[in-house]
């Protein structure tokens, strides 16, 4: 069965990054269906796409992850959403996951990081 993702970054050069990953053998059947620049985009793109696994960065323009999260969450409450982000306090992260978050990765990430975050969000 192919799994959806949902790449959430208000850098293209972050998105691009992710994306690229998807090749990685140990993701089998990853289906990209959106990369979103913002959280607004994002939760419309949510909502037409539905994803299974969303990654999310936390600070963007017109509206932020937490933001997106909560609303994502409540869209679709078995979408599984890793954040992947600069902010790096506990705070923060404590934050992003009681709203619906099921994972941190800090940015710069290394492409092993992310896929061993993947592969612990999709089991």
């Amino acid at each position: 069965m192919t799994s959806r993702l949902m790449i959430v970054d208000d850098s293209n050069t972050i998105r691009n990054h992710i994306a690229r990953l998807m090749v990685d053998s140990r993701l089998p059947g990853i289906e990209i269906v959106g990369l979103a620049g913002d959280g607004r985009k994002a939760v419309e793109m949510a909502g037409r796409t539905r994803p299974d696994y969303i990654t999310m960065d936390l600070t963007m323009p017109h509206m932020d992850g937490e933001a997106c999260i909560g609303e994502i969450a409540k869209l679709l409450p078995d979408a599984r959403i890793l954040v992947v982000s600069a902010l790096s306090d506990k705070a923060t992260a404590l934050r992003a996951i009681a709203k619906g978050a099921h994972g941190f990765v800090h940015k710069p990430f290394s492409d092993e990081t992310m896929i061993q975050s993947l592969l612990e969000l999709m089991s």
